[in-house]
């Protein structure tokens, strides 16, 4: 056997091994939970987190239409970009907060959410603002200043020693950078011109860095970080490439990028005196996507809304879905299915239980 095949195998093993360990005890969790004082989940990034702060916006980045949603609450397009919940819907509900995590821009955002847990995240954007700029949607800069504002609304609700506490005992989970690369890097110019790939990386990293003490000043002291995924074997990917096979190329560079926003956040642990944890996504949708099978799932090259081999966003409007969802690995042409997201959910609050309640 190769090195490389041998390596893939014991990434492989490990993550079943994890996967097939026993289920975590959700009665415990929260009394952990309870015993740490933690008191809600704020969440940062892309498509992959956002709840639908982009029903709010003038842009096209939107899902808050059928066939997105078909498995939300009663069947209702939230604007999250998937059939169901997202991981951190999962993440808030295992710890005995919220069914699901609303946007902050939601309308009915109530003060019960209020308390236990917003999305600041917008599809589209990333940890370098011009990404969000080109969709006009929400930069991890403003989702920071929205973080502000949040903390003001604490205050009037809880008065401010209760609002310091409150953002102190948080989770905050980030959860992007896809968008920079495929959005950004590889379809715009100007930062292609500007840096080779490995330059651009660095350049996020920074930014996320800059992020995280920012958010370290407004009262941070748990982080989440979550990686990239292998994008190179997303389905809208394989049909540009003209390719049955995940690009390798692009995903050498999110496993690199991956790297280094891991290494960066150990560095963070200690400069900022901040519990964190990271979630190697790569990893574990890598692994299933080699080995749908073992993970429930049959399908794991093409989404589950119309061909599944383009279509996402707006493209996606109104097309009919495959008859069972939760064989899929991709909803639509670029995000994820519920299925998937309750497994990274899993992963992230065994995560969350040893880094952040230990």
């Amino acid at each position: 056997m190769a090195a490389g095949e041998t390596k893939m195998a014991l990434i492989f093993f490990a993550v079943a091994a994890f996967c097939a360990a026993q289920a975590i005890d959700i009665a415990q969790l929260r009394l952990l939970a309870a015993k740490k004082n933690l008191t809600s989940v704020l969440v940062f990034g892309d498509s992959s987190v956002d709840p639908g702060n982009n029903n709010r916006l003038d842009t096209t980045n939107k899902g808050n239409f059928p066939p997105y949603g078909k498995d939300f609450l009663n069947g209702r397009p939230s604007g999250r970009f998937t059939n169901g919940k997202l991981a951190t819907d999962f993440i808030a509900d295992a710890l005995g907060y919220k069914k699901i995590i609303r946007g902050f821009l939601d309308p009915h955002l109530n003060k019960l959410d209020m308390l236990h847990g917003v999305s600041f995240a917008s599809a589209g954007s990333g940890y370098d603002d011009l990404t969000a700029n080109l969709s006009r949607v929400i930069s991890l800069s403003k989702q920071v200043e929205y973080l502000k504002h949040y903390k003001i609304h604490l205050r009037q609700l809880l008065g401010v020693n209760k609002a310091e506490e409150q953002i102190r005992n948080a989770v905050f989970v980030i959860s992007m950078g896809t968008n920079d690369f495929l959005l950004n890097y590889y379809v715009e110019s100007n930062r292609s011109q500007q840096f080779s790939a490995a330059q651009y990386e660095d350049y996020l990293v920074s930014s996320m860095s800059t992020a995280v003490k920012e958010m370290r000043s407004v009262g941070a002291r748990r982080v989440v970080v979550v990686g990239v995924p292998p994008f190179g074997c997303m389905p809208l990917v394989l049909t540009l490439r003209d390719e049955t096979k995940c690009d390798e190329a692009l995903n050498k560079l999110a496993l690199s990028f991956t790297t280094k926003l891991k290494q960066k956040l150990t560095t963070l642990k200690g400069s900022l005196g901040i519990k964190t944890s990271f979630l190697d996504i790569y990893t574990i949708i890598g692994t299933i996507i080699q080995n749908p099978k073992s993970y429930g799932f049959t399908e794991a090259s093409k989404g589950c809304c119309g061909t599944g081999t383009y279509e996402f966003g707006t493209t996606c409007r109104g097309m009919a879905t495959c008859s069972d969802r939760t064989k899929y690995v991709f909803w639509d042409a670029v995000h994820f299915t519920e299925n998937l997201y309750k497994i990274l959910a899993d992963e992230a609050i065994k995560l969350i239980s040893v880094d952040l309640l230990s």
